[in-house]
Parts: C-alpha cells; sequence; structure tokens
C-alpha cells in the first residue's frame, strides 16, 4: 500500500478531520514508531505504527456512507461551543464517528451526507467535481415567472463570480392569511457559502424554508427530518466514481 499523510490516515480511519489531526499534530498527541509526529509526514498504513494518546490507531477498511434529513435549527458541527444540537449527535447510533461532507446552515435542512471514509469526503466536496445540488426553497411573496428568470443570473459573490446556476418555478402556496408564497427549484454546481441566502437577497426576497433535496444522484428518498440511513452500494459506488 502506498504512503499516505499523517493527516489523511486518521481522517480515513475516522479518528478525527484532517484539520483536527494538524492541531494534534502540533500538540505532541501523535507519534509514529515511537518517534513525535510531524505535520505532512507520510505513513504506511500497513507497516508505520501510529499512537494518538497512547492508543494505537487502526484503519477499518469498511467505511460508513450515511445520508442525513437535517432539521433546520441543528449546527452542521460535530460539536458546538455553545451547546447547540449537532449532526453527530443525530448520527450517533451509526457505530462510527463520521464528518459531515459539506455543510447545510443553520436554519437551512435536508440532505447531508456523512463518512468516514476520507477519499469520497473530499470528491464530494472538491469544487473540480462540480457535483450538482437540488434545493427547494420558499420565498416570502409571489414572483412572476419573468422575476424568477431574473434569479438565475449570475453574479459576483465576495470577489468571484458565480458558477452558472438553474432556478425554475415550482407553483405557489398560501398561509392561513391568504398570503402567497413562492416555491422554487434551485440546481447549483458549486459549494458556495449560504449562495441560495445571497441570491435571493440580492433580489430582496427573504426565504421562509430551505431544503436541500438531493446531491448528485443520491436523493432525501424519504428520510424523515432527523433520522437517517446508509447508502447503498449503488450509491457509494457512485460517489466513488465521481
Amino acid at each position: 500500500m502506498a504512503d499516505v499523510r499523517l493527516q489523511k490516515f486518521l481522517s480515513d480511519a475516522g479518528i478525527m478531520s484532517r484539520r483536527a489531526a494538524e492541531k494534534a499534530i502540533s500538540e505532541g498527541r501523535i507519534t509514529v514508531n515511537g518517534s513525535p509526529a510531524l505535520t505532512g509526514m507520510k505513513v504506511d498504513p500497513e507497516k508505520d505504527t501510529v499512537i494518538l494518546d497512547g492508543k494505537k490507531v487502526t484503519r477499518d477498511p469498511s467505511c460508513v456512507y450515511i445520508a442525513l434529513n437535517k432539521p433546520s435549527g441543528v449546527i452542521t458541527s460535530m460539536s458546538d461551543e455553545k451547546g447547540r444540537p449537532t449532526v453527530a449527535q443525530l448520527v450517533s447510533d451509526c457505530g462510527r464517528r463520521v464528518y459531515p461532507c459539506g455543510r447545510l446552515d443553520m436554519y437551512s435542512e435536508g440532505l447531508l451526507l456523512l463518512t468516514d471514509d476520507g477519499d469520497v469526503a473530499n470528491r464530494i466536496m472538491h469544487p473540480s467535481h462540480s457535483i450538482s445540488k437540488q434545493y427547494a426553497a420558499t420565498v416570502t411573496r409571489e414572483l412572476s415567472e419573468a422575476e424568477v428568470r431574473e434569479l438565475s443570473v449570475p453574479f459576483e459573490l465576495d470577489g468571484y463570480m458565480l458558477r452558472p446556476f438553474e432556478v425554475w418555478l415550482d407553483g405557489y402556496q398560501h398561509d392561513i392569511s391568504g398570503k402567497t408564497f413562492t416555491k422554487l427549484r434551485f440546481t447549483l454546481h458549486e459549494g458556495r457559502n449560504r449562495e441560495i441566502r445571497n441570491i435571493c437577497a440580492r433580489h430582496g426576497l427573504k426565504i421562509a424554508r430551505l431544503t436541500r433535496i438531493s446531491v448528485g444522484k443520491i436523493t432525501l428518498d424519504r428520510i424523515e427530518p432527523g433520522k437517517w440511513r446508509y447508502l447503498s452500494q449503488d450509491e457509494i459506488d457512485y460517489l466513488k466514481g465521481i
């Protein structure tokens, strides 16, 4: 087996993220073959002995892949210093320490993929793979078809031009007072932070609800809010082939 960076080895083992691994290395918590680990060093997973906090780290070749329906109000994080609910708590019964592949902001909901497979996580998150993600959004006023078409015009955000994205009208709904809300569908091809919220804000629109409904070919597939399911082998093979 080829040598891999120590941070990647720890991430693939489901022990910690690469960023957390770098911190643990700098804190002197890790040794490789009895010597203090160095940031950027490589290890042979089959021959080298990696010790973290006095315990040997082993990499289980079988990884876990999960689809979670994240509810609004839950943080996409493994922990939160403010004590807010996290996605880690929702998937704590999966038997492994898995990590989110990308993010959904606190008040967005829907499909979030989690895994302890570092390679697959990087494939999902790396911009070069351009995995499309589809969202259902509800805005708090009625829009004409012409206004919806205007939403799909890319613009510069934080100094970078947005990649082309698609927006289409998905219908209308009314609350008990008779106010009209517009239902929209967005398909994005990059992972810019709060992209849909920024698109809507640019046009003076307020989002009442935002739900991610698919990541590439993977969908929510009737997962209840706050619940998760294991990915099928076909879905895993799809992610590995991206």
